[in-house]
């Protein structure tokens, strides 16, 4: 059985899909980008972008009624690689051990011309 996510205290979906979908004991959240829900606007600049990314997640994670503890599986991807170290900065301050398995990508282009963007899976009956 699934069940959708939807806050409204995270961006609303750029197309036909959800912003989480509980399935079973998992849950799969969708890429997130740095898009401010208060303005529908992207932020600006690398740090901020990776800061709203992740508020995003968490409003996400909050509104099924979990956290990021539960996460077991981060993919970032970046518009570029040279970003790697700030992104990964940041991400970690949201995080605590054990850290979930992660993927990161560098991309050609990513929605509304965003330098990063970052999709999670949460095992959720831990």
């Amino acid at each position: 059985m699934t069940k959708a996510i939807h806050t409204d205290k995270a961006p609303a979906a750029l197309g036909p899909y959800s912003q989480a979908i509980q399935a079973g004991d998992f849950l799969y959240v969708s890429g997130q980008v740095g898009i401010d829900p208060n303005t529908g606007e992207i932020v600006e600049g690398i740090e901020a972008q990776t800061k709203q990314v992740l508020t995003n997640i968490q409003a996400i994670l909050t509104e099924a009624g979990t956290d990021f503890s539960k996460a077991v599986k981060f993919t970032i991807y970046l518009k570029s690689m040279g970003d790697f170290a700030t992104i990964n900065e940041i991400y970690g301050s949201y995080l605590s051990e054990p850290y979930p398995a992660r993927a990161t990508i560098e991309v050609s282009q990513l929605p509304k011309h965003a330098l990063v963007e970052m999709d999670i899976t949460v095992y959720t009956n831990a």
